[in-house]
């Protein structure tokens, strides 16, 4: 007969909005051991499947810690409620968490300030005295009702009568019938019971016990604080992100390039600061997604998009929001895993935006080949190969624009957009690798250039810092001969140094905020950009490294920047933890520019 020997969880912290999806093992009446799901349309020898969820409702009502969101809250932040921060915001575990938090915590008062009270008031009267006793915190007991009048936890179940009173004042309730179920927030503080069992497919009667898994309290979903847009043509346009209307009558068009983190880098042996639930794809997914859906871009570059990710998740999802997909896998010479969890580069744009017109693919594993097959020679053609096949790809789309900002006299032209989207070799001590990617990439560029009047967005995780030599070549058009990344050349690719030139006129996005005036948020923003540079102080921040590795390229010849993401600083992260985090859910974070086309001159 059908049985069922084994029930568990990927992971026992359920968080709202992300699917909990059991793991079932099965012994079917054959004696064979599988996973498969065994529904009432298909019953096996008269026998199948029947799942339940249930809201564990306790009359203690409980509060998460902001902080934590693992821990019960002990104490909340009277200012944050004075201040109508989202009363979730206020609570905390420890006197200690709330103590090591504060410098965090302090922004969200300094920011509500600023925009409820205009004309200021009293911060002791708003935000209370963090280091003068306890003012300023409810260090009461949260189980009393009156301590946490401001949650608000649903009790309707979906399954109205489906639930069983037990012992101790909790109430079960039913809230699902399928083998997955999503938290919601109604399920914020309260424990899930998953219940499996065999059931007779003529009496629909229980076979035997049911197995059950209880997870922990559902938390809410952890959320950053808003990045804002931020104006670099003197209109301020600072605020929150909200971009629909204004980007659809402007004529402006914007761009989003972000490295996600694959999911089978995402280990805890790389990232042990972060816990084990905010590294789990089903959760990262999710916070990922509602992220990047947020910001509105109108094409957005992914790196590090692992393939059955991009097609069971990413594409389909992204469509929903109106989005086309486009996907360049890392060719697999070198990868020995799973052809599925390679990742590659995906680019999206916005089908009511952009129409797709061309679509080239750059394997640089085929550039290697060329590359020694005429120039080294044969006795050292393998390590030249192993030197420089990587697997490493570039996406390059051409998109037309069905908006027009020419002009009168460019009506009917077609406006065409090359957007570049790569991801440069990581391995550190191969300098020479990484600058001889980023060569090929660029000359293919030209190539396109030349063939058509149009501009160019490059686009990635280039894996090299201001300043590298990729960087300079990227910037400058040029590196200098004298470069020290040029001692590093055991095969002689990047002699001689004046070869590694490009034409295109490209610019960094970023470095704009250098060059904006005073006014609001600038001068914020100048501090979060390297003055030697004029790059971000990092894209990419981790315990073992903080710096910058991503951009956006842009021909400034045939495009302005209007308006860029505003960068991250440290008091936006969480005070006790690098990326990823429960917040930010890769190690990266998203650079986002708005452009304008400049108009043609007439030749």
């Amino acid at each position: 007969m059908l049985s069922v020997l084994r029930v568990h969880l990927p992971s026992d912290i359920p968080i709202v909005g992300c699917e909990l999806s059991p793991y079932v093992l099965i012994r079917h009446p054959d004696k064979t051991v599988s996973t498969e799901d065994v529904p009432e349309s298909l019953p096996i020898e008269g026998h199948f499947l029947r799942y339940k969820w249930y809201r564990i409702q306790s009359d203690k009502k409980v509060a998460i810690c902001s902080v934590h969101p693992s821990e019960q809250a002990t104490l909340q932040c009277l200012g944050c409620v004075k201040a109508k921060i989202p009363v979730a915001k206020s609570y905390h575990c420890t006197p200690k968490c709330f103590s090591d938090a504060w410098q965090h915590h302090r922004v969200l008062h300094e920011r509500a300030a600023s925009a409820v009270n205009e004309n200021g008031n009293e911060e002791e009267d708003i935000y209370g005295r963090f280091n003068n006793g306890t003012s300023g915190v409810n260090n009461t007991s949260l189980s009393s009702v009156q301590a946490i009048s401001g949650l608000a936890n649903g009790t309707t179940p979906l399954y109205p009568a489906a639930f069983t009173q037990r012992n101790g004042g909790e109430t079960w309730f039913e809230v699902g019938r399928s083998k997955t179920y999503t938290p919601t927030a109604d399920d914020i503080g309260h424990v899930l019971k998953f219940e499996c069992v065999v059931v007779d497919s003529e009496t629909k009667s229980p076979v035997g016990h049911p197995n059950t898994i209880l997870t922990s309290r559902v938390i809410p979903a952890p959320s950053p604080s808003p990045r804002r847009l931020i104006s670099v043509t003197n209109v301020d346009v600072a605020g929150n992100l909200d971009l629909e209307g204004r980007l659809s009558s402007a004529g402006t068009f914007t761009v989003l390039s972000y490295n996600i983190l694959c999911d089978s880098y995402a280990t805890s042996d790389l990232y042990g600061y972060c816990p084990s639930w905010a590294l789990s794809w089903p959760y990262r997914r999710q916070n990922l997604l509602r992220e990047i859906v947020g910001y509105l871009a109108d094409i957005v570059c992914l790196q590090e998009v692992q393939s059955n990710h991009f097609e069971e998740f990413f594409a389909p999802e992204l469509d929903k929001h109106g989005y086309q997909a486009l996907f360049k896998r890392r060719t697999s010479e070198v990868f020995t895993g799973s052809i599925q969890t390679i990742d590659g580069s995906a680019t999206f744009f916005r089908r009511d935006r952009f129409s797709h017109v061309k679509k080239y693919e750059v394997e640089f594993n085929k550039a290697a080949q060329s590359l020694t097959d005429a120039l080294v020679p044969n006795a050292q053609k393998k390590t030249a190969l192993n030197r420089l096949v990587k697997d490493n790809v570039a996406l390059i789309v051409v998109l037309e624009a069905k908006f027009n900002n020419q002009g009168v006299d460019n009506l009917g032209k077609r406006q065409l957009v090359c957007v570049a989207n790569t991801h440069v070799n990581v391995q550190h001590d191969l300098k020479d690798v990484k600058l001889w990617q980023v060569h090929t990439l660029l000359k293919g560029l030209e190539k396109i250039a030349a063939s058509a009047d149009i501009p160019m967005l490059v686009c990635g995780d280039f894996n090299s810092v201001p300043g590298s030599a990729p960087h300079a070549l990227l910037a400058i058009g040029k590196v200098d001969p004298m470069h020290p990344e040029l001692a590093v050349d055991p095969l002689g690719i990047l002699r001689p140094a004046s070869k590694l030139t490009h034409t295109l006129p490209l610019v960094s996005a970023y470095s704009s905020f250098a060059r904006i005036g005073v006014g609001h948020g600038y001068e914020q923003q100048k501090r979060r950009v390297d003055p030697n540079t004029n790059e971000p102080l990092f894209t990419n921040c981790t315990r073992d490294f903080i710096g910058t590795l991503d951009y956006i390229f842009y021909s400034a010849d045939s495009l302005s920047v209007e308006s860029l993401l505003e960068l991250v600083d440290e008091d936006s992260l969480r005070k006790d933890t690098a990326l990823p985090s429960p917040e930010w859910s890769s190690d990266h974070i998203a650079l986002l520019a708005e452009f304008r086309c400049k108009p043609r001159t007439r030749r």
